[in-house]
């Protein structure tokens, strides 16, 4: 993609759902601190992953939890090269194609989109380290997710959307698998891993469920 600034000022302008426009993913401060372009080699294939991750997850969790802020949306594979060859909290590109990169297939020829974000209404209520398994379990019964990997700060988590999806929850902080494919408690409701974040929006008088359930 043509780099110049008023092809990339029109394309950040590309709506991705009814919240989200393609500038709120574009933003790096890896791309400030050392001016690696965060600019897509395939743009038309950015924006539509893009969608996806904003229309089948993003979107349904500001409906229930209102703002979803982006910490970490779109890299280049450029940008996330340097990060990774610099130790900068970035995966190598082979990890990150179809994740972080959207506009990249993986090994296996899926693309899929991924963003880190923080919920400002849950960061608000988490107070417990062990309150982020409340969300991951509600997003896990209700959303078809790729990836979930949750933080110590602010509790920010990425989240990504994936054309097959692994439906898999790491913490870096327990460095542990919460669950993923071969756990037996992938299957099954959880409701009760996350009675007391549905308490909360009760409280809050904000919707307790996402009307696109898994399974």
């Amino acid at each position: 993609m043509n780099s110049g600034f008023w092809e990339l000022e029109e394309y950040g302008r590309a709506r991705l759902s009814k919240n989200y426009y393609m500038r709120d993913f574009l933003y790096s401060e890896l791309s400030n601190a050392f001016g690696v372009p965060n600019v897509p080699d395939f743009p038309d294939v950015a924006v539509e992953m893009g969608r996806r991750l904003c229309q089948e997850i993003l979107e349904p969790l500001v409906s229930v939890f209102g703002r979803v802020h982006i910490r970490s949306g779109y890299r280049s594979a450029q940008l996330n090269g340097f990060g990774a060859s610099k130790r900068l909290k970035c995966a190598p590109n082979p990890k990150n194609f179809a994740y972080h990169i959207w506009d990249h297939p993986d090994a296996n020829g899926n693309h899929g989109a991924a963003a880190c974000v923080v919920i400002p209404w849950f960061q608000d209520r988490a107070q417990r380290p062990e309150d982020w398994q409340q969300l991951s379990w509600f997003i896990h019964d209700h959303l078809p997710y790729h990836r979930m990997t949750f933080f110590a700060k602010q509790t920010a988590f990425n989240i990504g959307w994936h054309q097959a999806p692994l439906r898999e929850i790491y913490s870096t902080v327990t460095k542990q698998w919460l669950t993923r494919d071969a756990m037996p408690n992938a299957a099954g409701d959880h409701r009760s891993e996350y009675a007391e974040l549905v308490d909360w929006l009760r409280q809050d008088g904000r919707p307790n469920a996402i009307s696109k359930r898994v399974g």
